[in-house]
């Protein structure tokens, strides 16, 4: 075997296993993977970096909501489209490291429509190996894109099971928390009950959203980037409402260690800090303060006719401040690289839940045909 032969064989069998491997990690290994070496990961870091440039340059919230809408999809595509293409180039580097002495020289091209069709399988036989290593690889690649496309198959129900389990608790903050969702309005919603049964209820399904998004997006960090069917709602967004209510009500100071609050304030967090160290590497420098002066008068007089009140006590800003600082550098830190927008703690007007808004409602309501009519013509 010549040097050009040996080179080839060394490239190509050195991409299989970096391919194979970078898919295996993704795909099949159910934990964050470390190692920042990784074909995935520069292919993310380079593709997200062009698609967040272009989406800003949309100046329309909505019409900018819907072109990131489409990254997760898209780019889950083309990472498997990078793979495909790359492990056909990989086997036929090694194809073409098998040639024979005594066969016609073939050009790069016609090794890689052989790959490429033993790959997927299809079988021409226009195009075949001469030499027994060269038939071993063809079968070893035919098994490889077998195995592959089957593999893919069954990743994506599974990925996108677990997005639909996520947006499933989403939507129901719709009325339990307001659109977008805020802890004013969680507050003043689910007062306790007389059992406190009402609140805690609600707390813990929110502990175990956490849980499951924690181990959803560490399996699969590419739901990150999908994004909620409202452009006010966000998976982000609620997990950060989670966590401004749970402050709120153990600020308080009348929460135990062991109370629903606190879990729930606990779990929440540990999903935000392990899915932030996934996209962002570094605390950033600069931080907005979510509850200026201002926002925090107004927050106090929204919940000031409501069970969940907040108290006179001067302990209680300090205690609120060193809980926001535990998790909101991490939401402003991977709220600036996904490009989504955190809730306010109380909108600064009252206004309408997604549920209550429809396309017909203005003729609905002007519309004013007396009933007795009604009945007469569907009689």
């Amino acid at each position: 075997m010549n040097l050009p032969s040996v080179l080839s064989a060394v490239a190509g069998a050195a991409l299989v296993l970096v391919i194979l491997w970078d898919a295996f990690e993704t795909i099949l290994v159910p934990r964050r993977i470390g190692r920042r070496v990784r074909l995935t990961r520069w292919f993310y870091v380079l593709a997200w970096r062009i698609w967040r440039a272009l989406a800003r340059r949309v100046e329309k919230p909505a019409d900018r909501e819907a072109m990131l809408g489409f990254f997760g999809p898209l780019s889950l595509l083309l990472l498997l489209g990078v793979w495909a293409i790359g492990l056909i180039v990989a086997f036929a580097l090694l194809a073409m490291a098998t040639h024979g002495p005594n066969e016609a020289p073939r050009a790069f091209t016609t090794w890689l429509y052989m790959s490429g069709e033993t790959f997927f399988t299809l079988g021409f036989g226009d195009v075949t190996p001469a030499t027994a290593a060269g038939r071993a690889i063809a079968v070893f690649e035919a098994g490889t894109g077998f195995g592959f496309l089957g593999t893919v198959v069954g990743y994506l129900p599974t990925m996108y099971g677990g997005f639909a389990q996520r947006e499933l608790e989403i939507s129901l903050m719709d009325a339990r928390a307001g659109s977008p969702p805020t802890a004013a309005e969680f507050l003043r919603r689910t007062p306790p009950s007389e059992n406190g049964r009402l609140r805690d209820d609600l707390l813990a399904s929110w502990e175990r959203w956490s849980a499951q998004l924690l181990e959803t997006h560490i399996s699969y960090p590419q739901l990150a980037y999908y994004r909620s069917q409202h452009t006010n709602q966000s998976w982000l967004a609620a997990l950060v409402a989670i966590l401004d209510s749970t402050a709120l009500l153990l600020a308080r100071g009348k929460e135990e260690t062991t109370s629903q609050a606190s879990l729930t304030f606990a779990m929440a967090r540990h999903a935000l800090v392990d899915v932030t160290q996934i996209f962002v590497h570094a605390l950033p420098a600069e931080r907005e303060d979510r509850l200026p002066t201002a926002a925090f008068r107004l927050l106090r007089e929204r919940l000031e006719s409501a069970p969940g009140a907040l108290p006179d006590d001067p302990g209680f800003e300090s205690r609120l401040a060193a809980l926001r600082l535990r998790y909101e550098p991490y939401a402003q830190a991977l709220a600036a690289h996904l490009l989504f927008e955190l809730p306010p703690w109380t909108h600064e007007a009252p206004r309408r839940d997604n549920w209550q808004g429809g396309p017909w409602d203005k003729m609905l309501s002007s519309h004013r045909e007396p009933a007795h009519r009604s009945e007469e013509h569907f009689g």
